[in-house]
């Protein structure tokens, strides 16, 4: 009996794959998954912090759910140790999170023709991390596009049902852990973790650097405005940076002489 003849070449190409809810979303979590290296010390640090500062396990943990911010959940019980009046708590975290507004200005285009459900869905989920991973996808196209609200949903649950989870242990072994021990220093760490492998043009290198100068010299300043200073500072100069760089290469294409 003849042995079937080998399919032609074109049913042997492997197309890529039309993009779906459930890969998009997918995608996102995978996306985000380095990012849980540094995330989920992070929220064992904080569980450990809100209960070493007499805070109710069952508040910090309700905190991680409603505030969902490593730092200003982190500053906030730091206030709350130290007795801060809840008005000066309340303007002090909001001040934190100021930096929540330019995030959601970068990806608003992206959500624009989402209903309003899907908007709210994703303003709660925005984080620092989330929004890292949520950049690489601001120039998608096509079924890309489509989808793209489902990469960002996944990338924002992964980061928060990992920090629930790490906050709830957290506070579970919160009491076995020394009162003395300055874990408020991994706050930073995670930051960097974060920004470092980002920085892969002048332009970002000069606005992280710029960003941490202010950072210094406006550490002063009255409930964390500084962050903020900083923050608007570093935009400042990668934007400046940035413009020169598209400026040059026009002036370069005009000297060139015709082919």
């Amino acid at each position: 009996m003849p042995l079937p003849s080998p399919p032609p070449p074109s049913l042997l190409s492997t197309a890529p794959l039309p993009p779906t809810r459930g890969g998009e979303w997918w995608a996102g979590v995978r996306a985000l998954a380095p990012m849980l290296l540094g995330v989920v010390p992070f929220g064992l640090i904080y569980g450990v912090l809100a209960v070493n500062a007499g805070m109710p396990a069952w508040l910090a943990c309700a905190m991680s759910a409603i505030v969902f911010g490593g730092a200003s959940q982190m500053i906030l019980t730091q206030l709350w140790s130290a007795g801060t009046p809840a008005l000066v708590i309340a303007f002090t975290v909001a001040m934190v999170n100021l930096r929540h507004a330019l995030y959601s200005a970068t990806i608003a285009a992206s959500l624009a023709p989402l209903p309003r459900r899907w908007k709210a869905l994703i303003a709660y989920l925005l984080t620092d991390e989330a929004f890292a991973a949520m950049t690489r996808r601001l120039g998608d196209t096509g079924d890309h596009q489509r989808y793209r609200h489902w990469f960002y949903f996944g990338a924002g649950f992964a980061l928060w049902s990992s920090w629930q989870l790490s906050t709830l242990a957290g506070v579970l072994v919160g009491a076995q852990v020394p009162r003395d021990w300055p874990l408020d220093f991994f706050l930073p760490l995670t930051f960097i973790a974060i920004i470092v492998p980002n920085l892969k043009h002048r332009a970002q290198v000069a606005a992280a650097l710029a960003a941490t100068a202010l950072a210094v010299v406006c550490f002063s300043l009255p409930h964390k405005l500084g962050i903020m200073v900083a923050a608007l500072g570093g935009i400042a100069v990668g934007m400046l940076l940035l413009g020169r760089g598209h400026a040059a290469p026009g002036r370069t294409e005009h000297k060139e002489p015709a082919a």
